[in-house]
């Protein structure tokens, strides 16, 4: 490949530069979802910031659309640019933790497991997503769900400060007191303005045991389960993140109610309590069966990593919900059926937001809907690509069929609703605020290949 500049990009990497043909190419372009299956022009493997200054200066001098790939979870793949140029973030990926000050230093390739891992041995974590092969950017950058967040607020939220490189390709520092609007923008408006690659994190002590619970239902027993799990979660402690999910166990729907409860370090919080919390889950019904499990903290974080293992493809519908009326509990239940039953159907979640979230003013990030009740996310997972129609189609159907009692979307739940999900994901004025900094910092639009917020009249 003779491309213009080609071999003084080579010159300036230190880190690797991959073509079609060449070794490491192929498990270079691959992500998390095994539909995406485009070919980069060239992978840029960053060994540091510099690394991505000349990446992003050869794209834009060649005209190349640009992806950035962290942990490779988008499910529509947009670190993987069609003969584009892959900025790959996964050789950074490493975290220094001062335990002293609760801080950790995370790369901008870094998993959430390296981040996990490196603070744990002090008794410290900050809110971090529920699969571990998950990137820190990516999660991050759109406001950042977890099992701490009712305690300690979303990963945006424990940002102290940014490492960007812009579409210029100059390296700044976004904090509250250095561009303090790119700092706004960063938490919650998504990959939109330039490459982060260092995160400041502020830490918290965490219990290294954790307790989660599951009470699994038949449809026809479901429904008052979740009336009741609904009206339990006003006065659920912080340390508790009510979840219910619905599919099928052994070829038959179920559908579960449950907790996961992240506590505090002991003789911080009442040992009891998640026992309590057990005993009212018990109440709302009869269960079938149940689980309680008390999975160390870095278990905690892992325990779904092989459920949302890599080579699977994959499509999903998410939805916020302020309120969740009965009509809306019957159609999680069925899950866009007449009866809860059929093949390949998705499975899907409910997780309770509220606590710390809402304790942050509106205003303060780019993230919005801070007073959602519970976000609900529908997954579809199948091997066979005979499948993809059916599959994304009843997903799709699962989602229309809560749509009318939804209250917005969560960024990083997107997939391929376009502006108009967008739309769902930032309140107006957010969304107004959002294109005059991408007016300021990517003009071009260089950083499209994300649920993009594009450059031009405020809305």
């Amino acid at each position: 490949m003779n491309r213009p500049g080609l071999s003084t990009l080579r010159e300036r990497i230190d880190g690797d530069v991959l073509a079609p043909g060449d070794e490491g190419y192929e498990g270079a372009r691959g992500v998390w979802n095994a539909m995406v299956d485009r070919r980069p022009r060239l992978i840029v493997r960053c060994a540091g910031p510099e690394d991505v200054v000349a990446a992003v200066s050869y794209g834009r001098d060649n005209d190349l659309e640009i992806g950035v790939r962290c942990g490779g979870h988008s499910v529509i793949g947009h670190a993987v640019p069609a003969d584009g140029l892959m900025i790959d973030l996964t050789p950074l990926g490493r975290v220094r933790v001062d335990p002293r000050r609760r801080r950790a230093l995370v790369q901008g390739g870094a998993l959430l497991g390296a981040l996990d891992r490196a603070a744990q041995p002090y008794g410290l974590a900050t809110t971090a997503g529920n699969v571990s092969h998950t990137g820190v950017g990516g999660l991050t950058l759109g406001g950042g769900m977890g099992w701490l967040a009712r305690q300690y607020g979303l990963s945006c939220d424990n940002v102290i400060s940014f490492e960007v490189v812009t579409a210029a390709g100059r390296t700044v520092r976004a904090d509250a007191a250095q561009n303090p609007e790119l700092y706004w923008g960063l938490r919650g408006g998504g990959g939109n303005f330039g490459v982060v690659t260092e995160f400041d994190f502020r830490l918290h002590p965490v219990a290294e045991q954790t307790v989660v619970a599951n009470l699994w239902f038949t449809l026809e027993d479901a429904l008052d389960a979740l009336r009741g799990w609904r009206d339990l979660a006003p006065a659920v402690p912080r340390a508790a993140t009510l979840t219910a999910w619905v599919g099928d166990v052994d070829g038959e729907p179920r559908v579960s109610i449950g907790f996961v409860w992240a506590g505090l370090p002991r003789g911080a919080a009442e040992p009891a309590a998640p026992a309590a919390l057990e005993a009212e889950l018990r109440s709302l019904g009869t269960p079938i069966a149940e689980h309680i499990s008390e999975p160390s903290y870095l278990e905690l974080q892992r325990m779904d990593d092989d459920i949302e293992g890599h080579a699977y493809r994959r499509y999903w519908k998410g939805h916020y919900f302020r309120e969740l009326p009965d009509a809306a509990i019957e159609a999680f239940i069925l899950r866009g059926t007449r009866d809860g039953h059929g093949e390949g159907l998705p499975y899907a979640s409910l997780q309770a937001y509220g606590g710390a979230i809402g304790d942050i003013p509106d205003a303060a990030t780019a993230f919005s809907h801070r007073d959602t009740f519970v976000e609900f996310v529908a997954a579809a997972k199948w091997k066979d690509p005979a499948e993809d129609e059916s599959r994304i189609t009843a997903a799709r159907r699962f989602g229309a069929s809560l749509a009318p009692y939804a209250s917005g979307a969560y960024v990083n739940a997107l997939t391929d609703e376009g502006r108009a999900g967008v739309r769902r994901a930032y309140s107006p004025n957010k969304l107004a605020r959002l294109t005059t900094l991408k007016n300021i910092w990517d003009p071009d639009n260089v950083f499209h290949l994300n649920h993009n917020i594009a450059p031009g009249e405020p809305a």
